[in-house]
């Protein structure tokens, strides 16, 4: 027996050599060097091998190192990984923050990347972009990027990895000068926003006790349930599906089940969620341990936008804090790095990133609370959903339902921008009018402007005329006109603006975002962008292709991208 095994064994060995050997003859093989650079930055192989969900945070590492990904670097990743090269190539080429490079080919020392979103484009961004590249020297890249989630600092910039807010050629080409000149280790160093609330200060006030008691039994987690159902709250990210009912179903699953805690927040107008992690992590990580706990998850990854990268090491830092002197045990917690894609704020294309992959959305049924992450039942929440989740609990559910207008019940957290006196978060109630929002929490309309029109919703949520001023903004108000609320993303536009010009800009934004996965959204939001620049638009063929998108897209993406155009079809004919 022990002969006939060593013969097995042998003969298996000689075959792995063979296959070997044969693997060096096909395609591009990794050199040393390029090796030993990989493995710096990634670390060695571990037992088992890599884990195949880590490649894009791999390919940031050597992104950021080596200011690109060369070529040689991607066939020493796909060996170290053991994944095939086509596939690294397929993820890295999907992504618009890393740079392909050949390898003769130098990456750019410093990518200064300045917003072109509605807002800040009304704030002056494109003469910020014809004038900063003859400011800023050769070796740094300037570039026009879709929003950056900073619409009330418009006209913004990222510098590096650095937010320079309401910028000037002049403030943007000295803080390239000040990026340039500062080590490696320390670029894109922020310093935290006033009223800042550390994980000390916050365990100090009373944090955490929530969680504590929920985790240790203390509280039932039934009880925990009805007061999130009872609450009304609702997905603040943009879909609006009730929070409770979402926990109830995913807590039905058959175990292991997993979270995932959205927080690319891409749609343009949106920067709540950055607004309130600034300035309150560990509220939003209390909800996390929360809902965890209830729905019994038994890890949770946290997605956050590349765009962020100030929050990025905020929270890494908070959560080294929160898992040295945990409160009550804690679940796996894993925060991953987005690589700017805007169809990544979708959840199953969020789902696919995390796994590694490119970020392309899922067919559903079946859906992610039955079939979710790594194959599991998934909990996905937006950020805000789950920041709102200790104050619910702790003062009552009629605390959130017990606000609201005009006949709705809530709080909504509305991201204000454009031509207001005081852009920002504005918490409100839930129905509010546009014109009660802009008078009573934005110090009116900015110096020298009049309400022409407004978007209720981001890019996606349509165009509404000044006559429609007194809507109630909320979830199902605003679809009799063509519109939705979407993630509360408020951009307001005077009279010296065109919803022609706004819609223009928003079906640009869909058309450099979509996937390209399916043909309606990829070929249609190009095609109506070029029919929009036109004097006069063809709306026939506008609308034909409204519809093909509308009906035949795989996601909301190319679902809503018809929005603007209908709505200025609508509500402002003389325009077109």
């Amino acid at each position: 027996m022990k002969d006939a095994a060593a013969t097995v064994l042998g003969t298996a060995d000689e075959l792995r050599r063979g296959l070997r050997r044969a693997g060096k003859l096909k395609g591009r093989q990794p050199q040393e060097s390029a090796l030993a650079e990989v493995r710096a930055l990634i670390g060695p192989v571990p037992p088992g091998g890599h884990r195949r969900d880590l490649l894009i945070e791999h390919l940031h590492r050597i992104n950021d190192a080596w200011h690109g990904l060369h070529e040689r670097h991607l066939v020493a990743l796909a060996r170290e990984m053991n994944v095939p090269m086509a596939e690294v190539m397929e993820v890295a080429s999907f992504y618009h923050h890393f740079d392909l490079l050949r390898d003769d080919e130098p990456g750019a020392a410093l990518t200064v990347r300045v917003c072109e979103g509605l807002s800040c484009e009304m704030a002056g961004a494109r003469d910020l972009l014809a004038r900063l590249p003859s400011l800023v020297g050769r070796e740094v890249r300037v570039m026009a990027a879709p929003c950056i989630g900073r619409c009330e600092q418009a006209p913004a910039a990222l510098v590096g990895q650095v937010a320079v807010a309401q910028s000037t050629p002049e403030v943007v080409a000295r803080a390239a000068a000040n990026e340039l000149q500062r080590p490696a280790a320390q670029c894109g160093a922020a310093s935290a926003p006033a009223g800042f609330i550390g994980y000390r200060e916050y365990r100090d006030a009373g944090g955490y006790s929530t969680a504590a008691a929920i985790v240790n039994c203390e509280d039932d987690a039934e009880d925990v349930l009805r007061a999130m159902e009872h609450s009304g709250q609702r997905g603040l990210g943009g879909a609006g599906f009730p929070a409770g009912r979402k926990w109830r179903i995913v807590r039905e699953q058959e175990a292991p089940r997993f979270m995932a805690v959205n927080i690319d927040e891409g749609e343009p107008g949106t920067f709540k969620d950055r607004f309130y992690l600034e300035r309150d992590p560990h509220r939003f990580l209390e909800g996390v341990l929360i809902a965890a706990q209830v729905v019994g998850t038994e890890a949770v990854y946290i997605y956050l936008r590349d765009e962020y990268h100030a929050c990025r090491v905020m929270l890494e830092a908070e959560l080294a804090a929160l898992q040295a002197d945990p409160p009550c045990p804690l679940p796996y917690i894993e925060l991953r790095r987005g690589a700017g894609a805007y169809i990544c704020g979708e959840e199953s294309a969020m789902i696919e990133s995390i796994e590694g992959k490119r970020g392309e959305p899922r067919l559903r049924p079946p859906y992610l609370a039955q079939v979710g992450l790594f194959g599991r039942p998934t909990l996905e929440h937006n950020f805000e959903t789950l920041y709102w989740v200790r104050d619910i609990l702790e003062k009552g559910p009629q605390w959130f339902a017990g606000a609201g207008r005009n006949g709705r019940s809530g709080r909504r957290s509305f991201s204000v921008s454009g031509r207001v006196a005081q852009p920002g978060v504005k918490l409100a109630p839930a129905g509010i009018t546009l014109r009660q929002l802009v008078d009573e929490y934005c110090g009116g309309m900015a110096p020298g402007h009049e309400l022409y029109a407004y978007l209720p919703g981001g890019a996606s949520g349509g165009i509404l005329p000044a006559r429609l001023a007194d809507l109630p903004l909320d979830f199902d108000t605003l679809q009799p006109h063509g519109c939705f609320i979407g993630s509360a993303a408020i951009i307001v536009l005077g009279q010296h603006d065109r919803a022609r010009d706004a819609a223009l800009n928003m079906m640009r934004f869909f058309a450099h975002e979509s996937c390209g996965q399916c043909t309606p959204c990829r070929v249609g939001t190009a095609k109506a962008a070029r029919l929009m620049e036109a004097p006069n638009w063809d709306n026939a063929t506008l609308a034909d292709l409204n519809q093909v998108m509308a009906d035949a897209s795989i996601c909301g993406l190319g679902q809503a991208a018809p929005n603007p155009v209908r709505c200025v079809q609508a509500h402002f004919p003389h325009e077109i």
